[in-house]
């Protein structure tokens, strides 16, 4: 399967269209968006926070920067701070290192998403590896969001 197990399956569960791309290994997401020949802005990348109560995924656009204090306000969590590779790791056991799905309902975790990818006709979502991307509707990207809460946590590199 070219994508991790989990995300196939959660795709499926909930029902989106989705369209995976291959592509040369790219490791991060100004090379994904290269490599896919994508806008970066329209790459969903997770980001993992932690703090004592657990983790958090805030997924915003592939050309932004988390903003932590709002991450932190909006959860009213004052110690939640970015999760060690080790961390992230064991919370996603199936993905590569260092690329990480914004699927985080699919794993478990409190997940945020950031308004601005709700505006994007199409959505390209990191699968779990550093060779595949997948691609949903707006419409879809919308019903993997659900149960997500929103609102503006990040800012432009």
């Amino acid at each position: 399967m070219p994508i991790p197990e989990i995300v196939s399956r959660h795709l499926d569960e909930r029902g989106v269209n989705y369209r995976i791309i291959d592509h040369p290994y790219a490791p991060s997401a100004k090379e994904l968006a290269r490599l896919a020949h994508v806008e970066r802005g329209h790459i969903a990348k997770g980001v993992v926070l932690r703090d004592e109560d657990g983790p958090v995924l805030v997924v915003v656009p592939g050309d932004h920067w988390v903003r932590l204090h709002h991450v932190q306000e909006a959860l009213a969590r004052p110690h939640l701070d970015f999760a060690s590779e080790e961390d992230i790791a064991r919370w996603f056991p199936d993905c590569d290192h260092g690329a990480v799905p914004p699927l985080g309902m699919a794993y478990g975790l409190e997940t945020l998403v950031d308004e601005d990818l709700f505006s994007l006709a199409r959505v390209y979502l990191e699968s779990g590896d550093h060779r595949h991307l997948i691609e949903v509707s707006e419409e879809d990207f919308s019903l993997l969001m659900a149960g997500a809460r929103r609102g503006h946590f990040s800012h432009r590199d």
